[in-house]
């Protein structure tokens, strides 16, 4: 089977790019969002995300005419679902939350459109285990005229996989091309196109697994390092108690050679750390101990600085008495979940600085240089100068390039990443 044409929906962070290396082979591309905005602003050859290089190629794409958006679904011989997959929060705390498939359903209804006898269809979203079973059923339910790999396995009109993203904001090019890719098929064939299909632009090896087990993999990578910062994390709790340099234990415990200690930060954040571990929670509850307990140590990290900075508030008014607490100005320096991107999904250091300003009555300026608007009444998104001019407080949240380069002279600062301490 050949491909000729590649409809991915979503077109974020993980989808545009996708579609950017299919084009970039000469592949005629169709990437289909709900978004008008998204859409006008890839026809017209830009992008609407931050990522290095990206735009380039989806220029390159466009004028070429092999990639062109739209929101509603067309034909194409192989179909990638990269849509979001959030969870939804209980009000019972001591719950895990519930993953969130309606965007995965409302795609997989979409594709079941325009499918014909022979197609592929891959889902690329990370997802709880079972997810891609759940979205053939969904596709055969719509389409009572074409069999699936569920019901008549090799024989199937359409053939069914599940293939992970591995990629790091900001190296997502570099990485979509070099990294090895999970080809986690319903069937062998479905394998069998599903390598063919990647190994269009995929340098790295494509490993073929079961759906189960791809759907697992991603999530048990991203669970591990959400583990590993949750140590982290009330490692840098315990040693502000006891009055120790946690940046500067860490440096040393690091130094013996079976250990590799994850730097602390204010929290998690990201649509795949903070959330894939809440995917197997939910599936064995019981059984994910240790995974659970990771996750509430790092979602407890925020209230934590949180709390830090009401100190640092009291400590300022000690020492200018005459300050009232509605002139006391807070610089927040950092939005996005990690350093060097725009993303603000599951961002600790948004949500931190909209918790700031709504329990502080002064000010509460914020730095993002990776945007340039925002549509937020209870903050100020400054420049890096006007913070450093006007702020009082300073609270380093994420550590972008730029931040690196400040020289701060104040008795105020709050540093979550380690770039200021000293």
């Amino acid at each position: 089977m050949s491909f000729n044409t590649i409809s991915i929906f979503g077109l974020g962070y993980i989808g545009l790019p996708t579609a950017a290396m299919f084009a970039s082979k000469g592949i005629k591309v169709i990437g289909v969002d709900v978004n008008q905005k998204t859409v006008d602003t890839i026809n017209a050859g830009k992008i609407h995300i931050v990522e290095p290089e990206l735009d380039v190629i989806i220029k390159k794409a466009v004028d070429g005419s092999f990639l062109r958006a739209t929101t509603s679904p067309e034909e194409a011989d192989a179909f990638l679902i990269a849509v979001p997959t959030p969870f939804l929060s209980n009000e019972n705390q001591d719950l895990a939350p519930k993953p969130d498939l309606s965007y995965i359903k409302s795609a997989a209804k979409s594709v079941a459109q325009v499918l014909k006898k022979g197609d592929l269809v891959i889902l690329e979203s990370t997802s709880p285990v079972g997810a891609t079973e759940q979205m053939s059923e969904w596709l055969a339910e719509e389409r009572s005229d074409l069999t699936f790999p569920q019901t008549h396995g090799e024989a199937s009109d359409i053939r069914v996989a599940y293939c992970p993203e591995r990629v790091l904001p900001g190296h997502v090019i570099k990485e979509l091309v070099k990294n090895d890719r999970i080809i986690g098929g319903m069937t062998n064939y479905c394998s069998t196109l599903a390598i063919k299909l990647y190994e269009t632009f995929v340098e790295g090896e494509c490993i073929v697994t079961s759906a189960r087990t791809a759907e697992m993999a991603k999530l048990t990578e991203n669970s591990s390092r959400d583990v590993g910062i949750a140590f982290a994390n009330e490692l840098s709790i315990i040693c502000d108690k006891l009055e120790v340099d946690v940046w500067e234990l860490i440096n040393l415990a690091n130094r013996h050679p079976r250990v590799n200690i994850l730097q602390p930060g204010p929290g998690v954040g990201g649509h795949c750390i903070a959330v894939d571990p809440w995917f197997i929670v939910s599936k064995t509850p019981e059984e994910a101990m240790l995974i659970k307990t990771a996750r509430r140590v790092n979602d407890s990290k925020p209230r934590w600085v949180q709390d830090k900075v009401k100190i640092e508030i009291a400590n300022f008014l000690k020492k200018y008495p005459n300050k009232k607490l509605n002139e006391v100005v807070i610089a927040c320096y950092g939005l996005a979940f990690k350093p060097d991107i725009d993303d603000l999904r599951e961002s600790p250091a948004l949500n931190i600085t909209k918790d700031i300003a709504s329990m502080h009555t002064g000010q509460v300026l914020a730095v993002e240089p990776n945007i340039e608007s925002l549509n937020l009444e209870s903050f100020k998104l400054v420049s890096i100068n006007e913070a450093i001019s006007k702020a009082d407080i300073h609270l380093m949240l994420v550590d972008h390039k730029e931040f690196k380069e400040i020289s701060l002279s104040s008795d105020f600062i709050i540093d979550t990443k380690g770039i200021w301490h000293k």
